[in-house]
């Protein structure tokens, strides 16, 4: 007597479960994958207001002509570099990193240059910078 088997001669691999696990392993991948963040400056802007804020402590102001002239305080800088920015701070700030420092910017003037000087404010050690500008007309 001949019993017949009820499976193929081949044997079938099913791939469904193998599927739905490279499936899952993808989705959990992705969701907790994280990105790093290039900058490497890190400044907190003051939030806008109405009302000028009025500070305790004295301000170290840094001008920016449209030429690309530094002025710290009003003191014009010799040379527009680096490291006479960071001689000048470290003459007026003396060891107060926590003194707050506006940067006056002209509008035409060469991204550079604030870039510079706010790179000059990280390495130093300042965090309280923030950037002067006026009331624009239309939110009047």
């Amino acid at each position: 007597m001949k019993i017949s088997s009820s499976q193929p001669e081949g044997n079938k691999l099913n791939l469904t479960p193998l599927i739905d696990v490279v499936f899952l392993l993808l989705i959990f991948f992705m969701v907790s994958t994280t990105f790093e963040k290039q900058a490497k400056l890190k400044i907190e802007l003051p939030e806008a207001s109405s009302q000028p804020t009025v500070s305790e402590q004295q301000d170290l102001v840094i001008s920016i002509s449209e030429k690309g002239v530094f002025f710290v305080n009003n003191n014009e800088l010799v040379n527009a570099n680096s490291q006479s920015l960071k001689n000048a701070l470290q003459n007026v700030a003396k060891d107060a990193r926590d003194m707050p420092v506006v940067i006056r910017a002209d509008a035409n003037v060469a991204h550079k240059h604030v870039v510079m000087a706010m790179d000059v404010l990280g390495t130093m050690g300042f965090a309280k910078v923030s950037m002067a500008t006026t009331q624009s007309s239309e939110s009047q």
